[in-house]
């Protein structure tokens, strides 16, 4: 489909340098040639929706109303129709959909996932939620970044499907949610599922007790497990660019997982950013080293290849 462009390529690079510098680099450094202001509204479209729905004074209702329009507008788009009254942030998502009009594309993937995750959160603002819910959100957003880094580097080159595709992402998920845990749940987001909080009669902030840190331990071994797994997924992926960004995705959460354990299993409010020039610059050469020195042939099992996730 080659439509017009209805965005400004600019905004959305200015969202996503403003959130993240890694990322703006990644994209910048290591997208196929054609596809980096696409990326670029890949992300910088959900970093807008994201931020939206965590606005502090926003009602529950209209947290709601917001992800029901952004979902009526992947339906309309689909459809091959342009509504009239977007925002500018709005006209990102309509020009990913009117430009692929693959369904089953990494991009179109990356866009319902993503878009799960987002309706999820929306939900789940002011209240517990199980384990098992906490895991299919993990999921979704692993198999959105996944599949959108395989969409956006090394386009048609070969890497193994499975769950062993997600398990990097999967980890990367964890941590995020350890190392933003005190903050979310000031914000009415809890990471800590409602079975361990009602098995031990603790709260959401109850961060020092011995039940919590219990919690984190095991979530930390769940999140190194990942990466393992992780790891060797991305060593017989084909693409060097998608290699390299797969090892630094992994190195940034690494590196929160080391503080947690030198702090014994005890959140921080807050870690220690790794997004200045010397410290992208040192995890960029380590992401280089390893997607050199780890390179393995793609594992097919006996069995049919499974299909990513839908």
């Amino acid at each position: 489909m080659n439509a017009r462009s209805v965005s400004d390529p600019a905004l959305a690079a200015a969202i996503t340098c403003d959130a993240s510098k890694q990322t703006y680099g990644t994209i910048r450094f290591l997208v196929d040639g054609g596809l980096t202001e696409d990326a670029y509204r890949a992300y910088g479209y959900f970093r807008w929706v994201d931020d939206w729905l965590d606005q502090e004074a926003c009602p529950r209702n209209e947290r709601l109303a917001f992800v029901r329009r952004q979902q009526a507008l992947i339906e309309a788009c689909s459809r091959g129709e342009l509504p009239a009254d977007l925002a500018p942030e709005e006209c990102l998502l309509a020009d990913l959909i009117r430009r692929e009009d693959d369904e089953d594309s990494g991009l179109r993937i990356y866009i319902r996932k993503m878009m799960a995750v987002m309706d999820f959160d929306a939900h789940r603002r002011g209240q517990l939620v199980s384990q098992r819910e906490l895991d299919e959100y993990t999921n979704w957003l692993a198999v959105a970044v996944t599949e959108a880094m395989h969409y956006f580097i090394g386009h048609r080159c070969a890497s193994p499907h499975g769950q062993i595709r997600y398990a990097a992402v999967s980890g990367a998920h964890i941590v995020h949610m350890l190392r933003d845990a005190l903050e979310d749940a000031e914000a009415g987001y809890f990471n800590i599922p409602q079975e361990v909080v009602g098995a031990h009669g603790i709260t959401p902030w109850d961060v020092k007790s011995k039940a919590y840190r219990g919690w984190v331990k095991e979530r930390v071994r769940q999140a190194r497990d990942c990466f393992r797994v992780g790891k060797d997924y991305l060593a017989q992926v084909e693409n060097l660019r998608c290699r390299i960004a797969g090892y630094a995705y992994t190195r940034r959460f690494e590196a929160v997982l080391d503080c947690i354990e030198r702090d014994g299993y005890l959140l921080r409010a807050q870690y220690p950013e790794r997004e200045g020039s010397h410290s992208l610059m040192k995890t960029a050469g380590w992401a280089l080293w390893m997607a050199l020195k780890n390179r393995q042939p793609i594992y097919v099992p006996s069995s049919s290849v499974e299909r990513p996730v839908r």
